[in-house]
């Protein structure tokens, strides 16, 4: 772990900060303290949000873009955190400019954008704030899914505080985001990045619009994700369940379940010898003011910067967080909407 101080300027990537509302001042600009970048201006089409963030973080500021592009040529980055009804507009644009692109959830609103910029990207690396692709717990649940030691995933049960729409198609043509969009992307970013390609989904709701979206991957393994009510601000849950171990994320606690040696009628004791049986739990100490407890990283939204200047700065193409990741949950996305009970195929 690293501070952007403790970088040289050499390493250090030039960057412009597209956007400077509430969501990029509370959790975009302050990652930035840990990345090897050096911020060289903030735009916004607000003038005085771009002008009070740029005198805080000590860079010009824009309220355009293309003037931000003709006047900096030095910046090699830029990232966006505005609408996402404009975010295919401004990819276009920075990718025109030749600049790398971080861009904010969703990427879009509908699939053939992100088909578009796929065909224009070209070398840049673009990589999207898909934050619970990143989060350690995501991180962990994919290790134990791939490993030779565990493995033998079979289904997921993703659960979240979430409605899907009636008329979807009346919600496709407007381009509108809904919630499903909005923050339906946190769950289908977890079950994309641990799960892998998924070729068919079904989606079964209510006429409150809560039920589940079944999705079938390519593997075989099955995941379900539990739109459910409750109170706000609800836990979010995922479950992994394999052939030999069980995994149970809650917010931020982690816990495996392997088992013990067992025979009915017979096993006395639930703690038998030695480490390979019972549980493990990971969780972050919220009593200590350190940064695995921090929002920035208990989120994954350190993890996806850090990752997007990695690929730059190493010459790496992005997997996680990709245009083609993030084109598979819009696919996923757009099917459970006019779904209504019938399997879409993903192609």
């Amino acid at each position: 772990m690293s501070y952007q101080r403790d970088f040289d300027k050499e390493n250090r990537i030039p960057v412009a900060i597209i956007g400077a509302g509430s969501h990029a001042y509370r959790n975009i600009l302050p990652v930035m303290n840990h990345l090897p970048v050096q911020i060289v201006a903030i735009c916004d089409i607000n003038a005085n949000l771009a002008s009070l963030a740029a005198e805080q973080y000590g860079c010009k500021f824009y309220t355009s873009t293309a003037e931000l592009y003709s006047k900096e040529p030095d910046v090699a980055a830029v990232f966006i955190s505005v609408s996402p009804k404009a975010h295919p507009r401004l990819i276009e644009e920075a990718l025109c400019a030749n600049r790398h692109v971080w861009v904010e959830k969703p990427l879009a609103t509908r699939a053939f954008q992100v088909e578009d910029l796929i065909k224009n990207r070209g070398d840049r690396v673009v990589v999207v704030g898909l934050k619970k692709a990143f989060t350690p717990a995501a991180i962990k649940a994919k290790e134990f899914a791939s490993s030779e030691k565990y493995g033998g995933l079979r289904s997921i049960l993703a659960t979240y505080h979430m409605t899907l729409p009636k008329n979807g198609e009346d919600v496709l043509n407007a381009a509108d985001p809904p919630n499903w969009l909005l923050n339906g992307v946190h769950p289908l970013s977890f079950l994309c990045e641990v799960g892998g390609k998924v070729s068919e989904v079904v989606s079964y709701t209510n006429s409150a619009g809560y039920g589940a979206v079944l999705l079938r991957y390519a593997s075989g393994v099955m995941g379900t994700l539990h739109l459910s009510s409750g109170p706000m601000p609800s836990a979010e849950r995922y479950d992994l369940y394999a052939d030999s171990w069980e995994m149970c994320i809650l917010n931020h606690k982690i816990e495996v379940r392997r088992g013990i040696p067992f025979e009915y009628g017979k096993t006395t004791t639930y703690a038998p010898e030695g480490d390979d049986s019972g549980s493990i739990v990971w969780r972050a100490e919220n009593n200590l003011s350190t940064l695995e407890n921090k929002a920035i990283f208990t989120q994954g939204i350190y993890n996806e910067c850090r990752y997007f200047c990695d690929c730059i700065l190493d010459g790496i193409k992005p997997t996680t967080g990709s245009l083609e990741q993030a084109l598979e949950i819009m696919k996923i996305y757009e099917a459970a909407l006019v779904s209504q009970g019938k399997p879409v195929l993903i192609s």
